[in-house]
């Protein structure tokens, strides 16, 4: 006889992949949604992040007698005075630099073509770069310095209107999360029902805030610290405008990662520029690798708690997707956002395993797991063991 309808077990299969299709069309739609409301995501992802930070000083504070408003307004000026002091070690080097770009383009050439003659094995790279000298020299040198110049400042003209409007959002979003005290916390504990996803919800916040404060307040201040170095570094080997790059080499130093070979790329070029043959430039590249080295792999582990440490592999693919949704600030939150993505998974049962997977706790080996005893060692009542 023959079934005209599948067996329980087959229709339990397809519930299973009908219900990995449907979260497949949902990640895809999230993750379009994500890119596509950006400008409106990006501020209030970093308010959050910053109220997360500071909300711990907010309450401190307000049982000494401060209120939140006051603290508010404190916390939100220093943030101010705090991006004019970056603007003013960042825009006017960096618009310098952009206004002398086909200057420090056509050194560059020079540099890599004396390079090309004592290298054969970048003899691909340097047919690339005739062909760039050649486009050049026949374009005329006035005609590329104007277009390039003002093609680049034209650019961030564009683009700082837009900043600056997210930078006030942000800042205004930050002001009215730490004014309003613990509301925010309390709608999100009243909207369960039950005592005990009051309590589990509380719970997780508390520790969100403990681990992203901790995080963050330690991250920035190792950030400083290299900042500090690193100026100081550029600044005896003679490089132009060393506070600059203590400051990029403070805001890259949020980005794991992918933040050192920016700086590192950004260094070497200008010290090609800068100085005279290769070894100052190598000088400047590896003191800024070296700084680095030391910082991601003995301050930060020693200072950073063992619970904030993610996956490598998980933080570079994180990193990576952030930059290519939401471009730098992507990759500035990237793990912050990954925090705390696995502080809710060691709250939620159903993601326990998640989370464990986004640690870098390592599991044990095969061969260190005892291997249990089979089950047919024990025989059958009324069988003797042979």
């Amino acid at each position: 006889m023959v079934h005209m309808f599948p067996s329980r077990g087959d229709a339990k299969t397809q519930r299973s992949s009908h219900s990995w299709a449907v979260i497949g069309i949902f990640i895809i739609l999230f993750g379009a949604a994500i890119a596509q409301a950006r400008n409106f995501l990006m501020p209030v992802t970093l308010a959050i992040l910053l109220f997360l930070v500071f909300v711990p000083v907010r309450r401190w504070l307000w049982r000494k007698g401060i209120p939140p408003v006051v603290t508010a307004s404190g916390v939100t000026l220093l943030l101010v005075v705090f991006v004019a002091v970056m603007g003013t070690l960042l825009v006017q080097p960096a618009r310098d630099l952009i206004t002398d770009m086909p200057r420090i383009s056509a050194e560059l050439e020079d540099k890599l073509r004396d390079l090309r003659d004592s290298l054969t094995a970048l003899k691909h790279a340097a047919d690339k770069i005739d062909e760039i000298s050649e486009s050049a020299s026949s374009s005329g040198p006035s005609i590329v310095t104007k277009e390039d110049s003002g093609g680049m400042i034209g650019t961030l003209t564009t683009y700082v209107p837009g900043f600056f409007s997210q930078l006030l959002f942000t800042l205004l979003l930050l002001f009215f999360l730490l004014a309003s005290g613990d509301l925010l916390y309390l709608k999100i504990v009243q909207s369960f029902d039950s005592m005990r996803d009051k309590r589990r919800a509380y719970l997780a916040l508390r520790e969100i805030e403990d681990r992203i404060g901790n995080y963050l307040g330690a991250i920035t201040l190792i950030n400083i610290c290299l900042g500090l170095a690193i100026g100081t570094a550029m600044y005896l080997i003679g490089m132009p405008s060393p506070a600059m790059f203590g400051a990029l080499a403070f805001l890259l130093n949020f980005i794991p990662y992918i933040g050192m070979m920016i700086g590192v790329t950004i260094i070497t070029a200008v010290a090609l520029v800068s100085f005279d043959g290769y070894y100052p430039a190598l000088i400047a590249a590896g003191s800024y690798v070296f700084m680095n080295s030391v910082e991601g792999q003995i301050i930060t582990p020693y200072f950073v708690s063992r619970r904030l440490r993610m996956n490598t592999v998980v933080v570079f693919l994180s990193v990576a997707l952030w930059a290519w949704l939401w471009s730098i600030i992507g990759m500035i939150v990237a793990v912050p956002m990954l925090v705390v993505i696995r502080v809710l998974s060691e709250h939620i049962p159903a993601l326990e395993k998640f989370g464990n997977f986004l640690g870098d706790t390592r599991p044990a080996e095969p061969d260190e797991v005892d291997d249990p005893e089979p089950e047919d060692t024990v025989a059958p009542q009324g069988v003797p063991m042979t």
